[in-house]
């Protein structure tokens, strides 16, 4: 096996190296011969996936910098980014780059802090931070290097200017949305990650819903080198992310949101993963202010099947279930279906399916089609497309539409219908 090479290995070593000087500019950094500042990549979690959207340089601390001197052209960036690992010969990884960004804005922050907003958007390549390895079926987190060049001094207020000698990135990413998710690691070996939201007064004192999202097959483990990371879970897409969202904590009462990471994919044994599944639920229950009668579970292809498999074996636990492009049908065609018939028809969790017509992955009839006209009483929104604010999505990412609270009957959102839903 070949040596592993840690994010942050890879990221000081880059990051060192990105250095500047400006012949002929006058430098002024408090009477120190060098001007070293450390910089940050603010990522944001899209529709898509997630991207590297603006870059924070830690400069308050220079002096009173004036914004009116800065342009679009102070700084070049340029971005690298590569797998963490070597990738097998006989694979390919989705993703990677090595380019320039483009810098479309230069702001001061409240702090004083130089941002630099990023050119970015769906569909646009060369900013993401997953790599995603087709071999394996797999995302991985990149390891990304920027460097910044500076081409022109940063004036300050006292006419004085600033030219930095050399730029530092931090390991980490800043996305506030992923890192309001604390990470676990169950008693029997399995990953999650939670989100908690500060109660207000008023719930302070109240029990909680829990929202069970279950990742897709792309964002499990068991890679050959066990790459196993809890974060491609919330970085993929915004399926448990919008359930952290203001406006689905206002409709689900502050709700905590629970995001277990398969140690391979959901479809490869459900079976074992339902009772691992259950005793991180149970363990979150025990720990936290939780509404036993309001525990709720989503999820998409892989954990849309993981979703209706939970329903199956707890069929009294879970108030409500979303499961979105879930495969319920034999994998590989003419086996054993994954969820038998006579399994869905004895499902008494109410449910809402979702998926698209064009699922190019996971065929819409013959799996959420047929698990509706079996389910008791289940609900079923069935899309001609993925399209969001005029980007046309690949067909099986119809997880977008749940994360948005998009799908309605009568009038009624998914969110809504769900929250509204207690076990009895």
């Amino acid at each position: 096996m070949a040596p592993r090479i840690s994010r942050r290995t890879i990221l000081t070593a880059g990051a060192s190296a990105a250095g500047l000087s400006l012949p002929g500019v006058a430098a002024y950094a408090d009477d120190r011969a060098t001007t070293s500042v450390r910089f940050t990549l603010n990522a944001r979690v899209l529709d898509g996936g997630e991207q590297v959207t603006s870059i924070t340089l830690r400069t308050s601390r220079l002096g009173p910098i004036d914004p009116a001197g800065l342009t679009t052209d102070t700084f070049s960036v340029h971005a690298k980014a590569v797998s963490p690992f070597p990738v097998a010969p006989d694979d390919i990884i989705f993703g990677e780059y090595d380019l320039d960004r483009t810098v479309t804005a230069v702001r001061l922050d409240h702090r004083g802090d130089i941002v630099l907003e990023l050119s970015h958007g769906e569909g646009q390549s060369g900013g993401g931070t997953l790599g995603y390895l087709a071999g394996a079926g797999r995302n991985v987190m990149l390891d990304l290097v920027y460097t910044l060049t500076q081409h022109a001094p940063i004036p300050l207020r006292n006419d004085r200017t600033i030219t930095i000698d050399n730029f530092v990135q931090d390991p980490r990413l800043s996305d506030p949305e992923v890192d309001a998710f604390s990470s676990h690691i169950s008693g029997s070996g399995m990953k999650y990650r939670l989100h908690s939201r500060t109660a207000s007064h008023a719930l302070r004192h109240k029990k909680r819903p829990l929202i069970v999202w279950l990742h897709g097959g792309g964002e499990g483990a068991s890679l050959p080198n066990d790459y196993y990371d809890n974060e491609t879970t919330l970085r993929a897409n915004r399926g448990a992310l919008g359930f952290a969202t203001p406006q689905a904590q206002r409709i689900f009462d502050g709700a905590y949101v629970l995001a277990p990471q398969s140690t391979s994919y959901w479809m490869e044994d459900g079976p074992r993963f339902a009772p691992l599944i259950h005793e991180i639920i149970s363990d979150v229950t025990r720990r936290h202010h939780i509404d036993r009668n309001r525990i709720y579970v989503a999820g998409c292809s892989n954990g849309g099947y993981m979703s209706l498999k939970m329903t199956t074996v707890y069929s009294t636990l879970f108030a409500a279930s979303v499961p979105i492009c879930g495969v319920v049908a034999s994998l590989p065609p003419g086996g054993a279906p994954l969820i038998p018939d006579s399994d869905l028809a004895r499902i008494s969790t109410p449910t809402w399916l979702v998926t698209s017509r064009d699922d190019p992955t996971v065929d819409p009839q013959a799996n959420t089609v047929h698990a509706h006209d079996l389910i008791p009483g289940s609900l079923m929104t069935l899309y001609d497309h993925v399209v969001r604010d005029g980007h046309q999505f690949n067909g099986h990412w119809s997880w977008i539409y749940v994360a948005r609270n998009d799908p309605s009957i009568s009038g009624t959102h998914i969110w809504q219908w769900m929250a509204a839903r207690h076990r009895h």
